[in-house]
């Protein structure tokens, strides 16, 4: 009898755990499945991963950061309009260089750098004038990152020593200085990044 009971009572457990597989398998559709995107390891795991929606966190200025800000913003607006000029005094003075090498006569020497500053003179002597004192500083930095030489280097090169003082006192006297060095990695790391900006935007080549 005890064997009896037993048996019901397996048979009872069995049929009723079939039922309940049954109308779990037969209740089971697409929407009890959550659908995420995965993220494949290197050893070829697969790990679930999801993205959280974007939050967008809103605060003030400090004063020093609206400083900063204003700063970068106008030395990023100088460095737009003199980095073409930087180009292309790289570019004259490279072609004056290439047409020096083995002349050694001072006349030949003289009309082959004065030839070249005419053309400067007649393409940019407007436009460079125009620049404010803050903008002839970062042109003079971005001639010496193009060129390896300082403006006073340069002026001392093709028009001599006399000249370079001269312009030299020039500059000095209203705030400027012609030998005025480019150091991308602390003092003007600031205008490395946004020359690298403007190279990337507009084609521009070292």
């Amino acid at each position: 009898m005890k064997r009896t009971s037993l048996n019901i009572i397996y048979f009872v457990s069995t049929l009723l755990a079939l039922v309940i597989s049954n109308r779990a398998h037969a209740q089971h559709n697409q929407l009890d499945t959550i659908k995420v995107y995965a993220f494949i390891t290197p050893s070829g795991d697969t790990i679930p991963m999801s993205y959280l929606p974007d939050v967008q966190v809103n605060t003030k200025l400090t004063k020093a950061q609206k400083r900063y800000w204003a700063e970068w913003t106008r030395l990023r607006n100088a460095v737009y309009v003199t980095y073409p000029y930087a180009i292309t005094a790289s570019r004259v003075i490279n072609e004056i260089n290439k047409k020096l090498v083995g002349v050694f006569n001072k006349q030949e020497r003289k009309k082959i750098i004065k030839s070249k500053e005419k053309e400067l003179k007649r393409d940019f002597a407007d436009k460079i004038t125009q620049l404010s004192v803050y903008q002839g500083r970062v042109l003079m930095k971005l001639i010496n990152r193009q060129t390896g030489n300082n403006c006073y280097e340069i002026i001392d090169e093709y028009k001599g020593a006399f000249t370079a003082g001269f312009y030299q006192t020039i500059a000095l006297i209203f705030g400027g200085n012609l030998k005025l060095t480019y150091d991308p990695i602390s003092k003007d790391l600031d205008m490395e990044k946004i020359v690298m900006d403007v190279q990337r935007m507009y084609g521009y080549t070292s």
